[in-house]
């Protein structure tokens, strides 16, 4: 019964959320779209922003480079109609906006739907991973969610550069047909079953990167860099056995490489708004100069929050959420953890 379930849902595709991911994923599933397919339906905010899209066939916001091809994609400010009209919902809006966005939306408005996340961050409203989120908010039940993972920058997409996703969820009927659906020329899909991990490894990444800018910004070097990033990846590993014990393996890719990707890369804004932490901006300075969500600094407070309940060891994480949440400095901070490094 899944199995043609899933076939059914492969034909009505839609991707919410109009920033860079969600324009990258776009590109990759309407590249993707044969002839007899129809169309890929995608939610933006703002009547303008679909009108131009329409129009203009690119996205004047982000990844502008990327066409969009108007025979492949129905571009709608309407996110009701959008996900009425659609059987497999694939959500790339920041997590701080989902609650908000979604603020219309009833409570069988995703029954029967196939929910798929490329949001890496904690739902701050209800501290929710956003599979938890959907779960709890909308009845959706687990084995009909997917998680996509990294490493994978949207600007690389954007540049056609070789990348891998991981597809994580319970149900292997549908992580296999949306892996499909991804995987291309420069597209190389990996399954897993681990989706709370692969959730909570997205979100704490996001926070490791910061503390690496924040190093970064403060003039630490990469050979401390390199220490504290191998650091980090222990405490992700402590933190995945305490609240979900399985096998896994941290050196995977949807772990250890998308922890690595988001703590070095140039286009990692994680690492971007840590590394003007560093040099001595203040939260708002930062937030309002780079103008677009580093969801590492929403996950902090919730994670500090939730670890209360677990009491996992996890200094880099504290060090960084009294930095951002309770103004300590950022330069005694960094040397108050170091002996605790290894």
């Amino acid at each position: 019964m899944h199995l043609c379930m899933v076939q059914s849902v492969s034909k009505h595709i839609a991707v919410i959320g109009g920033g860079s991911w969600g324009t990258a994923l776009v590109k990759i599933l309407s590249d993707n779209l044969t002839l007899n397919d129809p169309p890929l339906n995608w939610w933006v905010r703002g009547e303008d922003n679909a009108s131009y899209i329409n129009q203009y066939h690119h996205n004047p916001k982000y990844l502008s480079s990327v066409q969009i091809n108007s025979g492949k994609v129905k571009v709608s400010s309407d996110l009701m109609h959008t996900i009425a009209s659609s059987d497999m919902l694939l959500f790339a809006i920041p997590s701080a906006f989902l609650a908000d966005s979604l603020k219309e939306a009833n409570g069988n408005m995703l029954q029967n739907k196939i929910v798929i996340s490329a949001i890496k961050g904690i739902v701050p409203q209800t501290s929710n991973l956003v599979a938890e989120y959907f779960h709890n908010s909308f009845g959706v039940p687990y084995p009909d969610m997917l998680v996509i993972s990294g490493p994978c920058h949207a600007e690389e997409v954007a540049l056609e550069k070789l990348s891998f996703l991981t597809i994580a969820g319970q149900n292997k009927d549908y992580v296999q047909q949306f892996a499909s659906m991804l995987a291309g020329r420069f597209i190389k899909t990996v399954a897993s079953d681990d989706i709370f991990g692969t959730e909570y490894a997205a979100v704490l990444k996001n926070i490791y990167a910061l503390a690496n800018g924040i190093c970064h910004g403060l003039g630490y070097g990469d050979n401390f860099q390199a220490v504290l990033i191998a650091n980090s990846i222990k405490e992700i590993e402590r933190f995945l056995d305490k609240i979900f014990p399985t096998h896994r393996e941290v050196t995977d890719s949807a772990y250890l490489g998308d922890l690595l990707v988001t703590a070095y890369s140039q286009f990692s804004r994680n690492r971007t708004f840590g590394n003007m932490i560093g040099k001595g901006y203040s939260v708002q300075a930062a937030q309002l100069e780079m103008n677009m969500i580093a969801e590492g600094y929403y996950a902090v407070k919730s994670m500090h929050e939730l670890n209360k309940q677990y009491q996992v060891n996890m200094p880099i994480m504290e060090a960084v959420y009294k930095i951002l949440y309770r103004g300590a400095s950022a330069s005694d901070e960094i040397r108050t953890l170091i002996p605790s490094l290894s």
